[in-house]
């Protein structure tokens, strides 16, 4: 059909997941033209009868290449539930592609989270935009991270309503580099979409042969998911735009709903339960998208990517200059720094060494449950030393309550340093130190920094 919009949504658990379709169809100008696809990631208490408790009809049990799929039907637009048992999962990026498999051709597609709520005529405001960008780009992608919105408290006059923009935020300890979102400036003066750097999972809009294109890596479970998209989109041709009005809003708490890390635990795992613990999918998952982006000089030597690696009309350098980023050095241009427009036909950021800042993320693990004189502590002055015994960074952190945080966590102190420094710059040893209200050192212990990507030392 023409204008028909394929529509992925990964769905894990969640009580959103109706509500969400319910306002994607129902604020939609043409809802027809919706082809819903589900990776209907649910526990043994979430059951079919809930989809027509609220509305949903017509339904029918298909079996596709060996899934279970439920067809219905909400108010002219089809949705199609891929079954799968939450314990059966194998993270948000399987469940991406096993939803990808099944378009159908649609002439548009856009992916979504199952936690979202949307403006009226969302459907044709993103075609609208998108089609807009066509004098200047063969192949835009609209994305971003949405502005918030509550589900305990669903006042649409409460939501936000300027439209955001993707800025560099940080690497994480295993390589993958993270965004954050902020307030698109003048946004009421755009008048078409504004060029983007990063991409987001939770919201893009394209042409309907993206979803086959630049399909997710079902190796990938969550963190490295979005920059892989975004550097593999870019390799493809593709030109990332962010949205210049709301189309829709995104829940970002997580606090209502069950994630996948709740649930495959090496308890269940040796219960039987589920076939693999989230952290060791994690794990695999982030030494490839290290392999993939070159982080920290990672190797891509070995590693079969398929049909999930780069494409050919650009290469990973000319997204680096583009974006202002330093897969191997974990470093950033001022200009992404400060969430600048990008700059097509910038240099590669590694010309100038000089102006590169690092992104640090430094995770302190210590066992504080053999150590006295822990009550009436000021504060802890940790200090980041680099190969060179050179401070790349102090931090001065209260120690209110530490005998009671120890208690609750046996007696493990966990902190996260996040700090930037020169491109020269890598954290190899932190020390602690525990001071009193005397100003009086009590204790001070030194620990190697683990190698990016590795476990951190206990």
């Amino acid at each position: 059909m023409e204008e028909s919009i394929f529509v992925q949504v990964a769905s894990y658990r969640d009580p959103q997941l109706i509500p969400t379709l319910h306002s994607l169809i129902r604020q939609a100008s043409r809802p027809e033209r919706l082809r819903v696809v589900v990776c209907w990631q649910h526990g043994l208490d979430e059951m079919i009868g809930k989809f027509f408790a609220h509305g949903f009809s017509h339904w029918q049990v298909v079996m596709h290449e060996g899934l279970t799929v439920h067809r219905l039907v909400l108010a002219e637009a089809t949705v199609e539930l891929i079954d799968v048992p939450a314990m059966e999962s194998q993270g948000a990026c399987w469940a991406r592609n096993l939803i990808q498999q099944q378009y159908a051709g649609e002439a548009y597609t856009l992916q979504i989270d199952s936690h979202h709520r949307f403006v009226q005529g969302w459907d044709r405001m993103a075609i609208d935009m998108l089609e807009s960008l066509r004098d200047e780009s063969e192949k835009p992608v609209l994305t971003a991270y949405l502005p918030a919105f509550e589900p305990a408290d669903d006042d649409p006059s409460r939501r936000g309503q300027h439209p955001t923009s993707l800025i560099f935020d940080r690497f994480v300890a295993a390589g993958a580099l993270l965004v954050a979102s902020r307030r698109m400036p003048d946004w009421q003066a755009q008048t078409k979409p504004l060029k983007a750097r990063f991409y987001s999972a939770h919201f893009a809009f394209a042409d309907g042969n993206f979803s086959t294109t630049v399909q997710h890596d079902p190796e990938y479970f969550f963190h490295g998911e979005e920059i892989s998209i975004a550097a593999r989109a870019f390799t493809h041709g593709y030109d990332l735009y962010h949205p210049h009005r709301v189309l829709a809003w995104h829940e970002y708490t997580r606090d209502y709903r069950a994630k996948m890390w709740d649930d495959h635990t090496p308890e269940n795992q040796a219960l039987g339960l589920v076939k693999t613990a989230w952290f060791e999918r994690d794990r695999l998952s982030q030494a490839r998208n290290r392999a993939l982006l070159g982080v920290d000089g990672a190797s891509a030597e070995g590693t079969d990517f398929g049909p999930y690696g780069f494409g050919q009309v650009r290469t990973l350098a000319e997204y680096e200059a583009y974006v202002g980023v330093s897969f191997d050095r974990r470093a950033a241009t001022p200009e992404a720094l400060r969430g600048d427009p990008p700059s097509p036909g910038a240099a590669h950021p590694e010309t100038d060494l000089a102006l590169l800042r690092c992104s640090h993320d430094v995770a302190v693990e210590l066992y504080l449950g053999d150590l006295d004189s822990l009550s009436g502590l000021k504060h802890i002055a940790f200090t980041v030393l680099a190969a060179d015994g050179g401070t790349l960074h102090d931090d001065l952190q209260p120690a209110t309550g530490l005998p009671q945080l120890l208690a609750e966590h046996n007696g493990w102190l966990s902190r996260r340093l996040l700090f930037q420094s020169g491109a020269d710059g890598t954290p190899v040893r932190y020390i602690a130190r525990f001071v009193n209200a005397e100003d009086v050192t009590v204790h001070e212990l030194a620990r190697d920094v683990p190698p990016y990507g590795a476990p951190a030392s206990t």
